[in-house]
């Protein structure tokens, strides 16, 4: 197999603000985005880049109406065999001079590294009748939706 690079390309910051704070270098690609209420972001869940978590392929009831079992490629959970996440989050305003990205929300930790971003295109990103399994098809049916939702209520952890 090929070797693969991975360049993270900036930080997430929750402060005062949440933004994604960008390598200089890659500032300039931001030309453009300002025009998109939606970025897609892809970034590395570094607490959990380790052997052990990297070796998990099955989790035992993550999901306390979930199956008893369920692959990680089935789940969005952390531990899997590469800690790759994707987000997507709506933009509050984009600082091309700076290479900062201002985000209302993302559920990333402060400093996670980022790898990609690509903005929310409807036309290609949403689907207008996905298919869930039963046990999850009660969850919300959009990420606007998702805000008020009672996730805590879902989850074994």
């Amino acid at each position: 197999m090929n070797e693969i690079k991975i360049c993270p390309i900036g930080k997430i910051v929750n402060g005062s603000e949440i933004k994604i704070v960008l390598d200089q270098k890659y500032a300039e690609a931001l030309k453009g985005l300002d025009g998109f209420s939606h970025v897609q972001i892809l970034w590395w869940m570094g607490g959990c880049d380790n052997e052990d978590d990297r070796n998990v392929v099955v989790e035992e009831k993550p999901y306390k109406n979930g199956p008893d079992e369920i692959g990680v490629f089935a789940l969005r959970s952390p531990e899997r065999p590469n800690p790759i996440a994707v987000s997507n989050a709506s933009i509050a305003y984009v600082d091309e001079k700076a290479g900062i990205v201002g985000l209302y929300y993302i559920d990333a930790f402060d400093g996670s590294q980022v790898l990609d971003l690509k903005p929310y295109t409807p036309s290609i990103d949403r689907v207008e009748n996905p298919k869930t399994p039963d046990w999850c098809s009660h969850w919300p049916k959009s990420y606007e939706e998702s805000e008020s939702f009672d996730w805590g209520a879902e989850f074994n952890f």
